[in-house]
């Protein structure tokens, strides 16, 4: 992550924060504010409470992750399906000796409290590595983590995650699973853990494909696990088996509260970080969370739909993961619809409105999208509603059942009658040069 901190002050996109913030509300407020600006990243050099810096908004941006995958003149999803469908490669390699790592305690990293009502300080870009029980293969993902004391996190596993899994199996046989929370990861380990990999595929390879070269690893101390030489923070512990504490409330990444609930317990044996570590802080629900769960959502579907529909151009899922929206060439009369269709059954925990649209429509703008569907055609006949289709997982109450798909493509054979006015050479004017 220090290394990246670099790149982004090459390109510009970096504002820096050298007042004094509180961790409790005040620098997640600062975030929210500077994001509904522009998409810099944010380094905030003085936080009360800790010697850590604070990097926040790294993957806040479409473009940036396009750039951290070596998309080029790829879509995302395409150069994300060429990784993620590579096979084996760039696998991680342990490093020759051990390289010195300085020791502390959690109270020494910035304990950062977001939202309003959250319970406490919590750890947010929180990536767990364990290994399968029986396996062994590495797996990299995502959990909220609440800070209670230098020995404990509380720790909302879900349940279709590949980490419950294991701690399921540990604790079937009475045993503690051993788990490394990394913190501040380099830009490659952060985007494989968002990758939906199969179970005996690992995270940490496709972390070495992102980078481009085999992953560097080290040996924990307290624990029988390997970790990514190049992540600034790791926690090492353990999962205790048959114990579960009250964690939250907490504020989510689809704007509301999950409120408190008995949730697993993670025991801290050792918190080790480089020298000059840089620590990593994410405000759930905001571009920085919900961008790289977009992107790799959408690349699922785009491989899903290109398999079984023609003439898909790209997929995205704005402005969050609930809403996906196709670019088609559209061939014939009734495409949208079927590709309408075969979306809805390509992610069945998303998806809860889906727009179909033509190769001119900007499908990373919203309004853009909404012009379309407003302006070409009707607006009852073009859109379907599917009653009582169940749909996000965590969802016991069925507040997420039902599914809207829109046909937003242009009328077949009437194209003409509904293309876009264009000025010419707007494109290429300067202000600069009219405005003073």
């Amino acid at each position: 992550m220090k290394t990246y901190l670099e790149t982004l002050k090459e390109n510009n996109c970096l504002s820096v924060v050298d007042r004094e913030v509180d961790p409790q509300h005040e620098l997640a407020a600062v975030i929210v504010a500077s994001q509904r600006v522009n998409e810099h990243a944010l380094l905030f050099n003085n936080v009360r409470g800790s010697d850590f810096p604070v990097l926040a908004n790294v993957f806040g941006s479409h473009e940036r992750l396009c750039e951290m995958v070596g998309a080029q003149a790829q879509t995302f999803v395409e150069r994300w399906l060429a990784l993620t469908e590579q096979g084996a490669s760039n696998p991680a390699q342990p490093i020759p000796e051990f390289v010195e790592h300085e020791e502390g305690v959690l109270s020494d990293l910035p304990l950062i409290t977001y939202h309003a009502r959250d319970a406490g300080p919590y750890f947010t870009s929180a990536i767990y590595l364990a290994k399968d029980p029986d396996s062994g293969v590495a797996n990299l993902s995502f959990h909220r983590s609440m800070y209670v004391d230098d020995k404990e996190l509380r720790v909302r596993l879900g349940s279709s995650h590949d980490l419950a899994r294991y701690q399921r199996a540990a604790e079937g046989r009475g045993e503690a699973l051993e788990a490394a929370l990394i913190l501040s990861a380099p830009p490659a380990v952060f985007l494989a853990a968002c990758a939906s990999l199969p179970i005996e595929e690992s995270e940490l390879d496709l972390a070495g494909r992102i980078a481009g070269r085999p992953l560097p690893m080290r040996r924990c101390r307290t624990i029988d696990l390997e970790v990514p030489e190049e992540a600034d923070i790791v926690v090492e512990g353990r999962f205790l088996p048959n114990v579960r504490r009250e964690e939250g409330p907490f504020g989510e990444f689809m704007g509301n509260y999950v409120e408190a609930g008995l949730n697993h317990v993670f025991e801290v044996t050792a918190v080790t970080y480089r020298p000059g570590a840089v620590f990593h802080g994410l405000v759930c629900g905001s571009p920085e969370d919900l961008r790289p769960l977009e992107a790799t959502t959408a690349a699922r579907i785009y491989r899903h739909l290109k398999n079984t529909v023609p003439g898909v151009l790209d997929v995205c899922c704005r402005p969050n993961v609930m809403i996906t929206i196709v670019k088609i060439k559209k061939s014939y009369d009734g495409h949208g619809k079927h590709v309408l269709l075969a979306a809805l059954g390509s992610y069945l925990d998303y998806n809860k409105v889906v727009f179909v649209v033509d190769e001119d429509v900007d499908i990373y703008n919203l309004e853009d999208v909404m012009w379309a569907y407003m302006t070409r055609g009707r607006a009852d006949t073009r859109a379907m509603i599917l009653n009582d289709i169940p749909g996000f997982y965590r969802d016991d109450k069925k507040d997420h059942w039902g599914r809207l798909a829109i046909d937003a493509t242009l009328p077949w054979g009437r194209e003409d009658e509904f293309a876009r006015k264009s000025v010419p050479g707007v494109d290429d004017i300067d202000l600069a040069a009219y405005i003073v």
